[in-house]
């Protein structure tokens, strides 16, 4: 069951929307103010974001611009009252996904939810070589089944993948793969290769560069 986190300070419009949306299938926490959302967003993971504009302590804008700050990636949708296009402008700047003036025609508001989900699982999922890579659980799949590669492995496949068949030099791959306070061990980056090409073969090392995903297997 997909997860909704709807933040909405009028409580009428927030229950109508909640109802709604637990009568389609989905489970939706509801909360009346920006504060509460963000105390739940450290407690779980959503599948999508419904946040109101205009909240009390402080905007939607606001809370939205900390979690993508923070990272967190999760699909948003802003209800709100605001028709100019300043706020419509600073909404997706802040990384709104879609964008939805009141009044609220639920049944539309459902459509683009679903469209906005369907989207967010094509990009989570991706195909390669028989085998797929699930960017969001961090996984490599077959045949239905999970293959453990580890979390940094997994990290510089993807790092391989989103090359395109460019060479990924081994600075890339030692910002992405360690943090400012980690120790750097080269030798680690061969054994999350030696481990990748028994399931990616293609990959290459350019001696002295990085390395490089031949796309075609």
């Amino acid at each position: 069951m997909q997860k909704i986190l709807l933040l909405e300070d009028d409580k009428l419009f927030n229950e109508t929307i909640e109802d709604f949306l637990e009568e389609e299938g989905f489970e939706v926490h509801s909360v009346l103010d920006p504060y509460s959302a963000m105390e739940l967003t450290y407690e779980s993971k959503f599948d999508l974001y419904l946040f109101d504009v205009n909240l009390p302590y402080e905007s939607g804008f606001s809370l939205l611009k900390q979690l993508r700050n923070a990272g967190d990636k999760t699909p948003a949708i802003f209800l709100t009252s605001r028709n100019d296009k300043v706020s419509l402008t600073e909404g997706f700047n802040v990384g709104a996904d879609d964008y939805m003036k009141k009044p609220i025609d639920i049944d539309e508001l459902l459509l683009r939810i679903r469209a906005l989900l369907r989207r967010q699982l094509r990009e989570e999922k991706i195909e390669f070589g028989g085998y797929i890579i699930d960017t969001k659980a961090k996984e490599l799949q077959h045949n239905g089944k999970v293959i453990k590669i580890g979390i940094k492995a997994f990290e510089l496949l993807m790092l391989l993948l989103k090359a395109k068949g460019e060479v990924v030099t081994m600075q890339s791959i030692e910002d992405k793969l360690w943090s400012n306070n980690e120790e750097i061990s080269l030798g680690s980056v061969r054994v999350y290769v030696a481990s990748l090409k028994k399931y990616f073969p293609n990959i290459e090392n350019i001696r002295g560069v990085g390395y490089r995903l031949r796309l075609s297997l």
